[in-house]
């Protein structure tokens, strides 16, 4: 495949910084069947299909780099780090497939598991649903839970094969089904109507297993971007909807549930379905912001330029989008946006280390445990009001942080001997009763490194660099308002066919990123759906 690039760089030599193929005025010249507005990966997903299906496609892409959440960029010499999006669990393998990424260069590597220090210095490495390993491990830390942690597994397999099995019959994808098909599809089995609907993630915990420390270690995969306590209503359904992706590995070996690491970095998704579209001829251009969205007529850019076009294609977030369609949006579509929660409450911080962290736990620093996501665990009085000090605008005085090391599959991404370590930690407010990001965050910063610290033996000796990232800091960097990295809460009351559809009710305006069906993360699909939706009302 021989991308058309025009007089552009390559996306993937590049790292996204593609520029403007041509001049605006060149641009408003030509006929455009679609405008996607936003180089997301889902937007540069949309835009691949339907110039597939030979449509006269333009992207634009307001900031310099191309891929938002999902790209890479050097913040220090020799380190190519994704600023928001890590892993890769729920790419969806039709994209991967009918767009051909393997072709120019895909390549995912499979985590190792969940590994979790504890403050006794106990320790426990949590494998896949239904892993041999991860059987022992339960065997030798709490063996009575081993009946607990089976039944859980086989819920979540369960609910995962009924709505996702291989195939056409995958509910992500096309439209979201209602409650009556999930129920059809389950055939009402109450334990997983309550994991997708109604468990909070410590009733779900605490229904199969009885260890308090696992309680404490699992609690977190069910907050994850979400600004809600694991004690809430619904959260249980955020961990199924992480553990729900069907990722295929280099020999296209079904790895359900697993999370992993994209060769080159996570970014390079994006890139890669940039050379794919364009390939198939769709145009894509960056620095060229979009100030407003006119139904059924085109764009206008910042400088007040006009680019005229029957279909727009939002990839941001659906209330920046609001935002550009000013007074013709509809009133209830309007009201159902603005009803979704969309303030954020992650910290996110990409770390230069020497070495990796040598665990207090599990020596060493270069083990097997590196190889998978390492949570630090809160207790559960701290899981119980964490978040509502946050959301007070208060600090916590600690924090759970997840850590993802990509340097152990893959070197690419740092200079010799080096290594990254991403951090993902929660909760932190979008705004501080006393102070501002600006004045407090360092203190963030260094309160996430204590917290990890505290768990090793040589942090924070071995950091060389460090940058953090609080909500505020991810709305400006990728343009996701309130920094919410899934453009608004994936709880169940804003999930399945109470999410945003594609089609909007403004004339020729659709949406395609993640505040679409079906949700956040990086996952390609609500493109392919939102592109699919296009060619079924314009054929």
């Amino acid at each position: 495949m021989k991308p058309r690039k025009l007089n552009q760089p390559d996306a993937v030599e590049s790292l996204g910084n593609i520029g403007q193929p041509m001049s605006t005025k060149d641009l408003a010249r030509k006929t455009w069947d679609v405008i996607v507005v936003g180089a997301g990966h889902n937007g540069l997903s949309c835009a691949a299909y339907l110039a597939k299906a030979k449509k006269r496609v333009l992207v634009l892409e307001s900031r310099q780099r191309i891929g938002g959440a999902c790209s890479i960029r050097e913040p220090w010499p020799g380190y190519r780090i994704s600023p928001c999006a890590y892993l890769a669990g729920l790419l969806h393998s039709l994209v991967v497939e009918e767009l051909g990424l393997r072709g120019v260069g895909y390549e995912w590597a499979p985590a190792k598991g969940m590994f979790v220090p504890f403050e006794d210095g106990n320790s426990i490495h949590l494998w896949k649903d239904g892993d041999e390993d991860g059987i022992k491990e339960i065997e030798s830390f709490a063996p009575h839970d081993l009946p607990g942690w089976i039944a859980m597994s086989q819920l979540k397999l369960k609910l995962r094969e009924s709505l996702r099995p291989k195939g056409n019959r995958d509910l992500w994808i096309g439209a979201a089904p209602s409650d009556e098909e999930i129920r059809d599809r389950l055939g009402n089995d109450p334990d997983c109507l309550d994991l997708l609907f109604n468990w909070s993630m410590a009733e779900f915990l605490e229904h199969y297993l009885q260890d308090e420390r696992l309680h404490i270690a699992l609690m977190g995969q069910g907050i994850i971007g979400t600004n809600a306590s694991p004690y809430e209503k619904g959260t249980a359904s955020i961990h199924f909807h992480h553990a729900s992706g069907r990722m295929m590995d280099q020999t296209g070996k079904d790895q359900p549930g697993t999370w992993g690491y994209v060769k080159g970095g996570i970014g390079m998704v994006s890139f890669m379905l940039c050379e794919v579209a364009r390939a198939h001829g769709a145009v894509i251009a960056s620095g060229m912001p979009v100030c407003r969205i006119i139904p059924g007529e085109g764009v206008e850019l910042a400088g007040g330029e006009r680019i005229k076009a029957p279909v727009i294609i939002s990839n941001a977030d659906p209330c920046t989008t609001l935002e550009l369609l000013g007074n013709d949006s509809e009133s209830e579509w309007s009201e159902k946006v603005n009803s979704v929660p969309i303030r954020g409450c992650t910290l996110k911080m990409n770390i230069a280390l020497a070495e990796l962290p040598d665990f207090k736990a599990r020596p060493g620093t270069f083990e097997e445990h590196h190889r998978g996501q390492i949570n630090t665990p809160l207790t559960k009085p701290e899981w119980k009001i964490n978040c509502n000090t946050a959301r007070r605008g208060e600090l916590p005085e600690r924090l759970w942080t997840e850590l993802y090391f990509q340097t152990m599959s893959d070197s690419s991404v740092a200079p010799l001997g080096k290594h990254v370590m991403s951090v993902f930690a929660q909760y932190v407010p979008y705004e501080f009763t006393d102070g501002d990001w600006n004045v407090r965050r360092d203190e963030v910063g260094n309160l996430a490194i204590q917290c990890i610290a505290a768990h090793c033996t040589n942090l924070p000796g071995v950091i060389e660099k460090v940058e953090i990232m609080g909500p505020p800091d991810i709305e400006q960097e990728v343009g996701l308002r309130g920094g919410h990295i899934f453009h608004g809460e994936c709880l169940p009351a804003f999930m399945w066919s109470r999410r945003l559809s594609p089609r909007t009710p403004m004339q020729g305006v659709y949406l395609c990123g993640a505040g679409t069906y079906p949700g956040g993360s990086v996952i390609g699909i609500n493109g392919r759906n939102a592109a699919f939706a296009v060619l079924e009302d314009i054929s």
